[in-house]
């Protein structure tokens, strides 16, 4: 894996040398405005934080990547849908959908993460971008092999595309019981090497290499990952699974972000 390059000002933006060409960026909590449990760069629309609040940190977040840009994001719903963007999209006309393509400068691809997995694509020679949102279920369905097909109706070819897996919930922190275990072996029984042994009846899934092992099984030959714990990390990431254990009231979203410029 090739080093991740970080830079922290009034925002964290993790970047990937894998993406170099596209305007990207996979975002933290900090820099925002909102506060509470919420504190920080909050963009999840789905939260009980202040929508005008929500509203200023996208702004936030867009101009912090890709100043001047239009940012697009679906209304994710763990599925492995993905929509190609021909333009921007209206808050209230966002399809249903877990991950984004598009050919088409100035926009600013968005997908919303809390432990969940945010991966980027990028053909440089075809100059075409994805985004998706790898939750377990999207995951498991085939978001990111969806993505590739879709980005090839564009035009790409996988050879020539890169990815980046931005931060998630890593294997140390994931636990899981037996019956989800079973949905992936149940699938694929070469799954089981993605689940470590655990307290009983129970085991810790490395969904990040799970989303890796999907990419190269497609085809991807570069693959970032850059190894990044929602759970643990806390100053930086909000998590859902965290929030649970700590039977807050509600949690975060940052968001992983690339474009093309013109």
């Amino acid at each position: 894996m090739l080093p991740n390059r970080s830079t922290k000002a009034l925002l964290d933006i993790t970047k990937s040398p894998l993406l170099g060409g596209a305007v990207h960026g996979f975002l933290g909590r900090a820099g925002g405005v909102s506060e509470g449990i919420y504190a920080g760069l909050n963009i999840g629309l789905g939260s009980d934080d202040d929508r005008d609040t929500i509203m200023g940190n996208r702004r936030l977040a867009t101009e912090g990547v890709f100043p001047g840009s239009e940012l697009v994001t679906v209304h994710q719903v763990h599925s492995a849908d993905v929509v190609t963007v021909t333009g921007p999209m209206p808050l209230d006309q966002r399809p249903h959908a877990d991950a984004m393509v598009t050919d088409q400068p100035n926009l600013l691809l968005g997908i919303l993460t809390a432990d969940c997995v945010p991966v980027l694509f990028h053909d440089r020679q075809a100059k075409i971008i994805g985004a998706a949102h790898a939750g377990w279920k999207g995951a498991l369905g085939g978001v990111t092999d969806n993505v590739i097909a879709a980005m090839e109706k564009l035009g790409s070819h996988r050879g020539n595309i890169a990815c980046a897996i931005g931060p998630c919930i890593a294997q140390v922190s994931y636990e899981v019981d037996a019956a989800f275990r079973a949905r992936f072996v149940g699938a694929d029984a070469a799954n089981d090497r993605f689940f470590a042994a655990g307290k009983p009846d129970h085991f810790q899934f490395d969904i990040e290499e799970y989303v890796a092992a999907r990419l190269q099984a497609a085809g991807i030959t570069g693959i970032d990952k850059l190894g990044l714990d929602t759970y643990v990390n806390e100053d930086r990431y909000f998590s859902y699974r965290r929030s649970c254990h700590r039977d807050e009231a509600g949690y975060g979203r940052q968001i992983s972000l690339i474009g093309l410029a013109e």
